[in-house]
């Protein structure tokens, strides 16, 4: 038997963890194509250790390096992956919605594969979780943590900018978990006014505002330069959480639940369901008919 791990779009931490498992159980079985599907369309594949997983298991990142590569789509690229994915007994691919759809795609032309939702957005519509949501919501809570106490310091507001390009999940978990002043995942929900009178309010009190911001709706330079007019000569700072969502270390959760992914994977693999999706389902895995 031989078998396939890529991963698709962007790294979340647990990925590393997910694959080091697969590694362990698999062996020499397993290989590995550098950079997702683009790496899938150019055949740019190696044996597992070539990767190191077992180093790497409990880090972030994703030791066989991923990509986003739209050009998938191309009826040639697709071809091509097609044909390579078909030396394999199985293809398990790491990844959002975008390779969700990409494994359909490819089960219609004969590929057999394994579906693992791995993005920080947590946003695969059929799975309550996806690898790399929870570390990513601990990083917003770390960089609030560390940073706040320094605008207090001064009673200056502080816009936290997290990631979520079309979902607002880390930044509404981050926002309860801190107890967030104002929380902004939707255009619509920007009120200046209203803003402007939390920010005053808290001033009076000798107390800093907070205001968690999902990237992708506003400019968040011309959004801070504009509330700052407005409640001058208190300030206002932006801080981009940036990679550090993606970057930090994985929490002990985020790894245990990589793991049970693994294994839900393992046994579809073992069984030969396939095609096949990992879900979480009322916290726990299950295996889904894709």
């Amino acid at each position: 038997m031989k078998i396939l791990v890529l991963a698709s779009g962007g790294d979340a931490s647990g990925m590393n963890k997910f694959i080091a498992k697969l590694a362990q159980h698999f062996g020499k079985s397993l290989y590995a194509c550098k950079r997702g599907f683009r790496g899938l369309c150019e055949n740019d594949t190696y044996p597992i250790r070539y990767f190191e997983p077992q180093k790497h298991a409990n880090e972030a990142g994703c030791c066989i390096t991923s990509a986003r590569f739209p050009e998938f789509k191309e009826k040639q690229n697709f071809e091509k992956a097609v044909k390579n994915a078909k030396a394999f007994d199985a293809v398990v691919v790491l990844g959002g919605n975008g390779s969700q759809k990409a494994v359909l795609d490819m089960e219609k032309a004969g590929v057999k594969a394994v579906f693992v939702p791995c993005t920080i957005d947590n946003d695969v519509e059929e799975s309550e979780y996806s690898i790399g949501f929870d570390t990513a919501v601990e990083s917003v809570k770390y960089a609030f943590k560390n940073v706040m106490p320094s605008m207090q310091a001064f009673t200056r507001s502080c816009v936290f900018v997290t990631m979520g390009k079309h979902c607002g999940k880390i930044a509404e978990a981050a926002a309860k978990a801190v107890d967030a002043d104002l929380l902004i995942t939707q255009k619509a929900e920007i009120n200046e006014d209203a803003i402007v009178e939390t920010i005053k309010k808290n001033h009076l009190k000798d107390r800093a505002t907070s205001i968690i911001l999902r990237e992708n709706i506003v400019d968040t330079d011309k959004f801070c330069k504009k509330i700052g007019e407005k409640i001058a000569p208190i300030e206002i700072r932006p801080f981009v959480v940036g990679y550090l969502q993606r970057g930090s270390k994985p929490t002990a959760r985020e790894l245990r639940i990589a793991y049970q992914f693994a294994l839900a994977a393992i046994r579809a693999i073992e069984i030969k369901k396939l095609p096949i999706a990992t879900l979480m389902e009322g916290g726990k895995i299950i295996l889904k008919r894709i």
